[in-house]
């Protein structure tokens, strides 16, 4: 996984609680092949338990998938 950036909500509640961030991946089985092996890992398997030792500390998870338009500067 290749990330694009991180970023936080200015406004409203979502200004307290939200983190946005956007990854690269080839195409979206890339993706999920990606995102298998990252909830796989017993690293990660650890550092998740040990943040969650005194409850969840996400609320949720949303992905979207997305292509960049023909008129962006990404492509």
């Amino acid at each position: 996984m290749k990330v694009v950036g991180y970023w936080v909500p200015t406004d409203g509640d979502e200004a307290k609680n939200t983190l946005v961030y956007v990854l690269e991946h080839k195409n979206r089985a890339a993706a999920d092949a990606s995102w298998q092996a990252f909830s796989a890992d017993p690293e990660w398997k650890e550092v998740a338990a040990a943040s969650n030792a005194n409850g969840p500390i996400l609320e949720g998870v949303e992905r979207k998938y997305m292509e960049a338009t023909d008129y962006s500067p990404l492509k």
